[in-house]
């Protein structure tokens, strides 16, 4: 605080740092509150999907095993066949409060089957059955991928946020606070300084023009009294000098 000059421009700056602070405390802790709902929500999305996965995966293995006794080992057969893929991966990104999340998405390119014809023996049902689970099995481990790596970045955003949050509410805003509360109290003694300085002079004008009014009246006094005494004095002159018998008598 002793490196701020506590003056009245330094005042308005750390009030605008102060008010800039303080919107962005609110509008991290509203970004804050928003990540905390979607992480919840995808906690609760991990939570159902993986309850299910257990379920769904026995399932689809059970299905194969079936598949495998009605029409035999038709895993060679398969692995003879074309590798094209019929599904792939899509990749994109949701934005949740400034986050950008990745989002797996699952899609079928189109491409023909050449193993169409298993299943004809015998067994058919069954195998059609078991690419209807373990396409399901698929879409849910898709789904299950996405929620995790949405569930881990927004993790690691929520860190960063909070600690902002903190650091705003508990460092930065204080500080600040603490420099405007020193910035004050310097501003306020330097007013009293100036008006008990102001105080003094005022008072000192005032005794120097009392001072110089007892002189003038003195000074005054002084004056008069040599003036009646020097007017006296040629008074009692002129009427000694004065003679009546020297005037002729004046005849009317």
């Amino acid at each position: 605080m002793s490196e701020v000059p506590p003056t009245r421009m330094n005042q308005q700056v750390f009030k605008g740092k102060k008010k800039a602070a303080e919107s962005g405390h609110k509008l991290l802790k509203k970004k804050a509150d928003a990540l905390k709902v979607k992480f919840l929500d995808y906690a609760k999305s991990i939570a159902e999907t993986k309850s299910g996965m257990a379920a769904d995966s026995s399932s689809a293995f059970f299905s194969l095993t079936q598949a495998e006794y009605a029409a035999g080992n038709f895993k060679q057969k398969v692995s003879e066949g074309s590798m094209t893929a019929r599904v792939r991966v899509g990749a994109g990104i949701d934005n949740v409060a400034g986050v950008k999340l990745p989002v797996f998405t699952y899609y079928e390119t189109g491409a023909a089957t050449d193993n169409a014809s298993l299943g004809l023996v015998g067994g058919g049902k069954k195998i059609q059955l078991v690419r209807q689970k373990y396409s399901a099995l698929l879409m849910n481990l898709i789904k299950l991928a996405s929620l995790q790596t949405s569930f881990v970045t927004l993790d690691e955003a929520m860190k960063i946020t909070n600690r902002r949050v903190n650091a705003l509410e508990n460092v930065t805003i204080p500080k600040i606070q603490g420099v405007l509360t020193y910035i004050e109290r310097e501003l306020d003694e330097l007013e009293r300084e100036d008006f008990t300085r102001l105080k003094l002079v005022q008072s000192k004008k005032k005794e120097e023009i009392e001072e110089n009014q007892r002189q003038h009246d003195a000074e005054a006094a002084e004056m008069s009294a040599k003036g009646l005494k020097s007017s006296c004095a040629n008074e009692s002159d002129i009427m000694a000098r004065f003679d009546a018998s020297d005037d002729a008598d004046v005849v009317f």
